[in-house]
């Protein structure tokens, strides 16, 4: 017989579940970046679209080595979230340089001996400089209104994992350095991320610092190695077999500049004189589609699922990223290879994202 009492416990347990429902469904999706910060294209614009975004909590921004040096990464992540006003989202300094001993120094022999694609090598390519002071000074004739927290990037990636088990997503959108050592020195934070979004590899296409390599996995084949392996919950990888295919162009340019705001007039400074030279310039947005496919996983069109790894060894392979259809080798883990997106929508999200 169904009693009042009954009723009672039937409706409190259903309060309970549309409670637990309403709070799932309005939790922000909580995210630490990690980037080897540039101006605009492509980390900076990532780095914009996730503090603008009002369902993404953007607990951090983890600087590593690559297309910058740390003092140089640190002082453009500053300047672009003081320009966003989001002086809230703490900066964190990390590893300063490769895994591999003596990179830096050997770098033009490894050239000659690897062959390129590119000429391109990052911060490889310029003397590093004294401190994130020196260069914020120069590029801004101005001292910073915020400063990195007093805490390294790895023990910020670890205390930060631990403080939110199971709801952060790590975001390596440079060489995997911060992240390689952090899950060495406390393994137990794996099994606790969310999920990891990979810029980086290249898997069916060309390599685009040499044959073989992609540019941020090049950078530390290492720490990417080390990271694939590790048996997240979930990988997304997205490399240059996705990335190639989406050009930032005068079109998107005219549309974030229609608005009169500071990241507008920092569009009109870097690419307004591009456009004036050549209206028909373009440039790949790589880092931008790692940000947009976590803000909206529904952009994911193509993607395929693979056994993952990075070949390491110190030779013409090295930093090639491998895919495996089938099991993979022996500590391989499978990862979410991303393939194509809604490209109309990911415009457009970037677009709304820029112009707030």
């Amino acid at each position: 017989m169904f009693t009042m009492k009954h009723f009672l416990v039937v409706l409190v347990r259903a309060t309970l579940l549309l409670v637990v429902l309403v709070s799932v469904a309005g939790a922000k999706e909580k995210v630490i970046l990690d980037t080897d910060m540039v101006v605009l294209y492509d980390d900076g614009v990532a780095m914009m679209m996730l503090a603008n975004h009002p369902d993404i909590d953007l607990l951090g921004v983890t600087i590593v080595p690559g297309n910058t040096w740390l003092s140089e990464g640190t002082a453009y992540a500053l300047r672009q979230l003081e320009v966003l006003n989001r002086t809230d989202i703490p900066v964190a300094i990390g590893i300063s340089y490769p895994l591999r001993a003596a990179r830096y120094e050997t770098i033009q022999v490894e050239r000659e001996m690897f062959g390129y694609n590119s000429s391109y090598t990052g911060c490889f390519a310029r003397i590093e400089p004294a401190s994130y002071l020196e260069v914020y000074r120069k590029e801004y004739r101005s001292a910073p209104k915020i400063k990195p927290v007093d805490k390294h990037a790895v023990n910020f990636l670890i205390d930060t994992i631990k403080a939110n088990p199971g709801q952060v997503t790590v975001m390596p959108i440079g060489p995997c350095t911060n992240l390689a050592i952090a899950i060495r020195i406390a393994p137990e934070i794996i099994p606790l991320i969310k999920r990891v979004v990979y810029m980086g590899g290249a898997f069916d296409v060309p390599g685009n610092t040499t044959p073989a390599a992609e540019f941020n996995w090049w950078f530390d084949p290492e720490a990417a190695k080390m990271s694939v392996r590790a048996p997240f919950a979930d990988q997304l990888i997205v490399g240059l077999d996705v990335c190639e295919k989406y050009h930032f162009n005068k079109k998107i340019f005219e549309r974030i500049t229609a608005v009169d705001t500071p990241i507008a007039k920092m569009f009109k400074r870097k690419y307004g004189p591009e456009f004036e030279k050549d209206p028909n310039y373009t440039r790949l947005v790589w880092d931008t589609i790692a940000a947009a496919v976590v803000i909206d996983p529904a952009l994911i069109v193509e993607e395929e699922t693979r056994w993952v790894d990075v070949n390491s060894d110190y030779g013409l392979d090295y930093g090639r990223s491998l895919g495996y259809r089938r099991q993979g080798p022996a500590g391989t883990q499978k990862a979410r290879i991303l393939l194509a997106i809604d490209e109309k929508r990911f415009w457009n999200l970037m677009v709304d994202l820029l112009t707030k």
